[in-house]
C-alpha cells in the first residue's frame, strides 16, 4: 500500500503574520477574533506563556503586552493568499492532494516510492524545506498508511527530534503499534470529549488500546464512523483521497459588529455587505441558491437590554447567482424582522437550497426571464474585485464590508497593491 502525507503548517495564522515581521521570530504572538475578542491563534511561545485557546482578550491583554508579546487582529485576506501559496507548492509534489483546512493537506505518495524510514523521512525534509523556502510558513509532515495514521504521524512528530517536525510509520505492523502506544486516546483524530470520557472508562488509555478493540463491539457500543477508526489505525485503508469536495449545502456570512446597532438605516447597508460577499463565495462554488436568509440579533450576554433574535427567509422565482437578485430578498426580509428600540449586536445572511449553476429548472408557468442573471456582469466585478473592493453596490456599506474593530490588524503584503511591504 502507498503511503499518505498530512502536511499540517505550524501555529498557522501566527507563522503569517512572521513572513513579513522577522523581528518577531521567537517573540509571543496572539491573533485575534472578530471585534479582537478572543485569541483563536497562537505562536508556540504564546502557548508556553500560558495562553489558552478561546481566551477573552481583555483578560489576558495586560500581562501578554507586559511580557514583550504582539498582537494582531486577524487579517484573513493575508491567511487566504498564504494558504494558497502551501497548496500551490503541494500539489506540485502529489498527483492527488486533498485539502483539508485553511493549514492543512493530505497528499497521496504513490508516484513515490517510500519503502522505509528513510526514504519518507527524506521526502518530508525535501517538502517542508521547500515550503519554507518558497512561501515562508513551517510546516509539520506525517508520513503513514492511513489518514488517521498520519494523524497520529502529525502528533509525534510535535515531539521529534531527529528529523524535526516529520514522523513517518511505515506499512509494519511492529512499527504502527509502537507508534500507537505513544498516543493518548484522546489525541486520536475523531475522538471527542464526550467520546474520549466513554472510551476511558471503558479502560482504554492509548491509541494501541483502541486499536485492539473487537470491532463487531465497537460498531454496536459506539457507531460505524468509530469502526473505521480503529481499522484505519490497525492500517486499513478506509477514508479514501477526496480531491473533489462536495459542494457547499449552505453559504453564511456574519458578524457581531464593533458597536451594537439601532437603527434600521445604519443596520441595512452592512447586512447588504454581507449579502455580497455570499454572493462571491456562491458564484466561487459554481452554484445557485433559491433561498436567501437573514437573522439579526441582540447581545446575551448584555442581560441588562432587551432581547431579540430572529431569522427569517425570502424563496426567489428562479435560482440565480447574481448579486442583485439576492439583494432584493435581503430588501424585502431586513425591515419585516427589525424591531425598534433593540440594540442589535450580530446579523447574517444566509444562502441555501442550491442547484448546479449549468443546471437550470425553469417552472412550467413562470416566464422566463424571470430572474436578472447576468453572467458576465458578475464575473468582471468579481475579476475587479479580486485583490481588494474596487465597485460596490449603492446600497452597501460607506464604512466597508467588515463594520468589526480591528485595532491591530497588519497590511495585506500579498493581496493589496497599497499595502506591499517596504524594502529600506
Amino acid at each position: 500500500m502507498n503511503l499518505l502525507a498530512l502536511v499540517d503548517c505550524e501555529n498557522f495564522y501566527a507563522s503569517c503574520e512572521r513572513i513579513f515581521r522577522p523581528d518577531l521570530k521567537k517573540v509571543p504572538i496572539v491573533v485575534l477574533s472578530n471585534n479582537d475578542g478572543c485569541v483563536i491563534a497562537r505562536s508556540k511561545e504564546s502557548k508556553d506563556f500560558g495562553i489558552q485557546m478561546g481566551a477573552p482578550w481583555f483578560k489576558v491583554k495586560e500581562d501578554f503586552l507586559k511580557s514583550g508579546g504582539q498582537v494582531f487582529s486577524s487579517n484573513f485576506a493575508l491567511y487566504g493568499d498564504i494558504s494558497s501559496r502551501v497548496m500551490n507548492v503541494l500539489s506540485q509534489m502529489s498527483k492527488k492532494i486533498e485539502i483539508y483546512s485553511i493549514d492543512e493537506a493530505f497528499l497521496d505518495l504513490e508516484n513515490l516510492a517510500l519503502e522505509s524510514h528513510d526514504a519518507a523521512n527524506d521526502f518530508g525534509v525535501y517538502c517542508r524545506n521547500i515550503v519554507k523556502q518558497w512561501v515562508g510558513i513551517p510546516v509539520r509532515i506525517g508520513i503513514a498508511p492511513t489518514k488517521t495514521l498520519t494523524k497520529v504521524a502529525s502528533y509525534l512528530a510535535k515531539q521529534q527530534t531527529h528529523h524535526p517536525s516529520i514522523f513517518s510509520i511505515t506499512n509494519n505492523q511492529k512499527d504502527i503499534e509502537t507508534a500507537l502506544k505513544r498516543v493518548p486516546i484522546h489525541q486520536v483524530w475523531g475522538v471527542g470529549r464526550r467520546l474520549n470520557k466513554k472510551l476511558s472508562d471503558s479502560g482504554m488509555k492509548n491509541a494501541y488500546d483502541l486499536a485492539c478493540s473487537n470491532i463487531p463491539l465497537i460498531r454496536k457500543k459506539y457507531s460505524v464512523v468509530l469502526e473505521r477508526t480503529v481499522r484505519e489505525l490497525r492500517g486499513e485503508r478506509c477514508l479514501a483521497m477526496d480531491e473533489n469536495p462536495a459542494p457547499k449545502k449552505q453559504i453564511v456570512v456574519s458578524r457581531s459588529f464593533a458597536n451594537k446597532i439601532s437603527d434600521l438605516n445604519t443596520l441595512s447597508p452592512v447586512v447588504n455587505d454581507f449579502g455580497v460577499r455570499a454572493c462571491e463565495k456562491l458564484r466561487k462554488e459554481g452554484q445557485l441558491c433559491s433561498k436567501v436568509g437573514v437573522f439579526i440579533r441582540t447581545s446575551p450576554f448584555r442581560t441588562q437590554d432587551r432581547q431579540h433574535q430572529t431569522i427569517k427567509f425570502y424563496t426567489l422565482h428562479q435560482p440565480s447567482d447574481d448579486t442583485r437578485d439576492i439583494l432584493s430578498g435581503i430588501r424585502w426580509i431586513l425591515p419585516k424582522i427589525f424591531r425598534h428600540g433593540f440594540c442589535y449586536a450580530k446579523a447574517g445572511v444566509m444562502l441555501s437550497q442550491f442547484t448546479d449553476e449549468n443546471v437550470l429548472q425553469y417552472e412550467l408557468f413562470e416566464q422566463i426571464n424571470g430572474a436578472r442573471r447576468n453572467n458576465q456582469l458578475m464575473k468582471t466585478l468579481d475579476k475587479i474585485n479580486h485583490s481588494s473592493t474596487q465597485v460596490n453596490f449603492a446600497s452597501q456599506s460607506k464604512i466597508g464590508f467588515t463594520a468589526m474593530r480591528r485595532a491591530n490588524v497588519s497590511p495585506r503584503y500579498t493581496t493589496s497593491w497599497f499595502e506591499l511591504p517596504t524594502v529600506n
